[in-house]
């Protein structure tokens, strides 16, 4: 059975792939979605190289010849005993980290990844926006909104009622933030968008809520007093966690 260890792996790699990309939409949680035919495939790759090497090592199983005294049952004589037992055994340990990865598949980014961007704003220059769809309110990622706050020399979000949906992070002086990772191509790129909610208390950290209300205009545009982006709240609902709780930078 030892012998099946590399084909198990495999597979179990495989099936975990396939779990959060074909069966589910937990990939959303890693990467943008756009990559999941590439997840799928590499799933189906994996789980049929697991199906070639079983057999490949079953087949060379049955070729060998138990009259052999180069298969004898004396341990000693057999090259894959050569480290021991223990070896072989301790082997099997390396199928942990893919069983997990298929029955507990790690959340998503949350506050703690977003307080260390914190500091970390795109460069880019001021100047003006695109005029806002009419109606309020107006829903508004994360991103745009502070976009927008921070440098739009035109104002454009003077007078209208946005909505913003995100998860909650804060400071210790009680400060909260609706917040967002915003990723190009997945988590690992991950930066942070958010906007200081005034106006209610703070709902547990990494809740998600959609917030109402209206901006705050705080510094002059591009400047470090405009950043981070501030929303006088009238609303705050708890809302459950979106299926891509990631916003496209």
């Amino acid at each position: 059975m030892r012998r099946y260890g590399p084909a198990v792996l495999l597979a179990l790699v495989g099936a975990a792939i396939l779990r959060v990309s074909l069966f589910s939409d937990l990939y959303l949680r890693y990467v943008q979605v756009g990559l999941r035919p590439y997840l799928v495939v590499s799933g189906v790759v994996l789980v049929l190289l697991a199906v070639v090497v079983a057999v490949l090592v079953r087949t060379a199983g049955e070729q060998e010849d138990p009259e052999d005294p180069e298969h004898s049952e004396n341990p000693d004589s057999h090259p894959g005993h050569t480290h021991g037992p223990a070896g072989p055994r301790v082997a099997w340990f390396l199928t942990l980290p893919a069983l997990a990865l298929l029955l507990f598949p790690p959340p998503a980014l949350g506050s703690y990844s977003a307080d260390r961007e914190a500091d970390r704003r795109a460069a880019r220059g001021v100047g003006t926006f695109p005029a806002l769809p009419a109606g309020n309110p107006l829903d508004l990622t994360v991103g745009d909104f502070g976009s927008r706050a921070v440098y739009d020399t035109g104002r454009s979000l003077t007078g209208r009622t946005v909505r913003l949906t995100g998860f909650v992070t804060g400071d210790a002086d009680g400060t909260w933030y609706v917040t967002r990772l915003l990723v190009s191509c997945c988590a690992a790129d991950a930066t942070t968008a958010k906007a200081e909610v005034r106006g209610a208390g703070a709902p547990p950290v990494d809740t998600w809520v959609s917030v109402t209300g209206t901006w705050h205009p705080e510094g002059e545009p591009g400047s470090d007093a405009a950043w981070p982006p501030v929303l006088d709240v009238t609303s705050v609902r708890r809302v459950p966690q979106p299926d891509n709780p990631y916003e496209k930078r």
